[in-house]
């Protein structure tokens, strides 16, 4: 499998939450996100086939991914 590489920028504020959490589950800050992407990824594929599990209090997860489930829709 080949390996794609990007560049993402970060607040400051959200680096700092980030490094607080990797040094908690032991892991470096870039392998911190690279589980979340990982999981995100793992979830909008699950979602798509109907089976979504509900994913929520993951505070990092809504950074980056566009699917909120912790938010309601507005009705018309």
């Amino acid at each position: 499998m080949s390996k794609k590489r990007f560049t993402i920028e970060i607040n400051t504020s959200i680096l700092k939450e980030l490094e607080r959490r990797a040094t908690k589950e032991f892991l470096s800050v870039r392998e911190l996100i690279e589980d979340i992407i990982r999981r995100s990824a793992v979830t909008s594929k699950a979602r798509r086939r109907g089976t979504a599990p509900r994913i929520k209090g993951e505070k990092f997860i809504q950074y980056f991914s566009r699917y909120q489930p912790y938010k309601k829709r507005k009705k018309k």
